[in-house]
């Protein structure tokens, strides 16, 4: 039976590309009026593990047709995982580079930084670790030093603490932040996303019409940063766009 709701779901979104929860019921019961309120539920849930549909808030469906987020990861961002995988095995941490925000941009930034995020407990070890081998490595870099040291170099990897319980995703065996959490941080770490203050708006218009964004986990990640309100201003703005 979720097969034959399958074959009807895309002509529910035809006029508009995210339905409540309760138009989306309402239109399935017209084409199956003896359906219970329990039985569209469990045929709505096995939809959305297949990746037919997608819930990204509460009681918002969407069409899952659009591709995950897999942004490229250099040979450098690997090299610096593994490294410091081998090294603290049982930590918790990411890495990531500022430049995969560039094509969500207008304008294209010249530099961009590599960035390793570390648990609190850890981080200033694997900063001293990594300046063993790696000549330009700073760790929690405030609006000073941005401006008198890391502004002017080429090369730069940055050693962060890391907030508890980020949303991140895996890829090719990589641990990297979600998209939710470096859209919510280029509200906070101004210095390290100077680059994107001026195209906030835009940016999140860009990724919201490339991706499909889990709106729950990066609200729920705002809060744990404070910046609720921002993310939803935010959100709300590039939707009235």
């Amino acid at each position: 039976m979720a097969e034959t709701l399958e074959k009807h779901i895309g002509r529910y979104f035809k006029e508009s590309e995210r339905l409540s929860k309760q138009k989306l019921v309402e239109s399935i019961k017209k084409d199956f009026p003896t359906w219970s309120d329990n039985t569209i539920n469990m045929y709505l849930s096995k939809l959305k593990k297949e990746g037919v549909i997608n819930a990204p808030s509460r009681g918002i469906y969407e069409l899952d047709g659009q591709k995950p987020f897999q942004p490229n990861i250099s040979t450098t961002l690997k090299r610096i995982f593994n490294k410091v995988k081998r090294e603290f095995p049982y930590i918790s941490f990411c890495v990531w580079d500022t430049v995969w925000l560039n094509d969500f941009m207008r304008h294209q930034p010249f530099k961009h930084y590599t960035v390793v995020e570390v648990e609190k407990d850890a981080s200033e070890s694997v900063f001293t670790f990594l300046t063993d081998t790696i000549k330009s490595v700073f760790f929690n870099p405030d609006e000073e030093i941005f401006d008198r040291y890391i502004h002017n170099q080429d090369e730069v990897l940055i050693v962060k603490n890391m907030v508890s319980e980020p949303p991140l995703i895996e890829k090719d065996k990589i641990i990297i932040p979600a998209l939710e959490k470096l859209l919510v941080d280029m509200l906070i770490d101004t210095s390290l996303f100077s680059a994107q203050q001026n195209e906030k708006e835009f940016i999140m218009r860009s990724v919201m019409e490339k991706y499909t964004l889990n709106e729950l986990k990066m609200r729920r990640y705002a809060v744990r940063r404070n910046r609720e309100e921002e993310i939803d201003e935010l959100i709300n703005i590039s939707l009235a766009k």
